[in-house]
């Protein structure tokens, strides 16, 4: 594979892999957000077993591939690490990383209180809604830092 080729290839997965971070995290969000106002505990259960699946098989992979890729393209553009925006980035990417992992371990809490009540049949425990209100503040920041991030990505202010 000649370089040029090759970094279009790695451009291309380190463009996707945010898309994926970015899509799957709303799209999740969007869902888990929705279903805990449904009052359906078994539908509570469903989606946040699917939300947890969704982190582990595709964010986390490109949560990975992320900075590997992103230093490697910066090499291959010549872009040094003096440039504000990297540094910026890297703050933000280290920042909604630092609200990710808490937020997982909230979803896993909640995937399995949600499960516990729908196999028994009970209400969800005010320990469901304490890890959600968290689990929701915490995205808001996150998701707004993720904007900011693909906002320097695009346009390298140099």
């Amino acid at each position: 594979m000649d370089s040029l080729l090759l970094y279009q290839f790695v451009k291309t997965l380190h463009i996707l892999s945010a898309v994926i971070i970015t899509g799957t995290g709303f799209g999740t969000a969007f869902y888990l957000f929705v279903v805990n106002r449904s009052g359906s505990v078994s539908a509570q259960s469903v989606v946040s077993y699917w939300v947890c699946k969704a982190d582990f098989w595709f964010t986390t992979p490109c949560v990975i591939f992320q900075p590997i890729s992103g230093v490697w393209l910066m090499s291959k553009l010549g872009i040094p690490w003096s440039a504000t925006w990297i540094w910026v980035s890297i703050g933000l990417y280290l920042f909604v990383g630092m609200l990710w992992l808490p937020v997982v371990w909230w979803q896993l809490q909640m995937k399995n209180i949600a499960k516990h009540a729908c196999d028994t049949s009970s209400t969800l425990p005010q320990s469901y809604w304490q890890y959600a209100k968290k689990w929701e503040l915490a995205g808001y920041p996150a998701f707004l830092a993720v904007v900011v991030i693909f906002f320097l990505m695009v346009i390298k202010p140099m």
